[in-house]
């Protein structure tokens, strides 16, 4: 019996692998994107969430008690602060202080607890603490006088009291995190001098 005719049989062609210029194109487009995304992050983030420091500001000061024995000098200090938070993020504050300074030494500190300032509010903070006993140094200031053209001094009648002057420096330092990847390390400070009536513990007047 005669065997059938014999059909050739061709292979199927393999593909040709890509070409070094398309793999070459291809890595060029993405790097040209990466890049791309990476310019719109920067231009959001140093516009619209670029972290700010918290502001500070000082509205009272109160010595809710005062004493003088013997030259020595004892009282309460009270300061009340409101701390704004201008970020589009939360402010989180961690090793933040409360400093009493006379005649440039320390006579009160407080630590202040951790906590958290949510974006674009503000808090309001009060802080109390016994301050420990301190000698005046002698003698102490006396009140306002006002000088004529001579430079001579007079008060026009005003009753003229003694005077001490002391110095708060509260120290707040946290973290801002925004996009939950870019993180801004904040220390921010406000001082206060504070000028005390000897005679009462009266509060004149303080600047910051």
């Amino acid at each position: 019996m005669a065997d059938g005719p014999i059909i050739p049989t061709t292979r199927p062609k393999r593909p040709r692998p890509p070409s070094g210029r398309t793999n070459l194109a291809s890595c060029v487009v993405a790097t040209i994107f990466l890049i791309f995304i990476i310019i719109v992050i920067l231009i959001v983030y140093y516009t619209v969430f670029k972290p700010q420091d918290p502001k500070i500001a000082v509205n009272a000061v109160q010595l809710p008690s005062f004493s003088v024995i013997n030259g020595t000098v004892n009282f309460t200090f009270s300061q009340y602060a409101s701390v704004r938070n201008p970020n589009r993020a939360a402010f989180s504050h961690y090793d933040s202080s409360l400093e009493i300074l006379y005649s440039g030494n320390q006579v009160g500190f407080m630590f202040i607890p951790a906590g958290q300032i949510d974006a674009g509010r503000t808090q309001y903070m009060a802080a109390t603490f016994s301050v420990q006993s301190f000698p005046l140094s002698a003698p102490p200031n006396m009140g306002p006088t006002l000088a004529n053209g001579d430079g001579v001094g007079f008060n026009f009648g005003l009753r003229v009291q003694p005077t001490m002057e002391i110095e708060s420096k509260l120290e707040m330092a946290g973290r801002v995190r925004v996009l939950h990847f870019f993180t801004h390390r904040v220390k921010v400070r406000t001082g206060c001098r504070v000028a005390i009536a000897v005679s009462d513990g009266s509060v004149l007047g303080f600047h910051c």
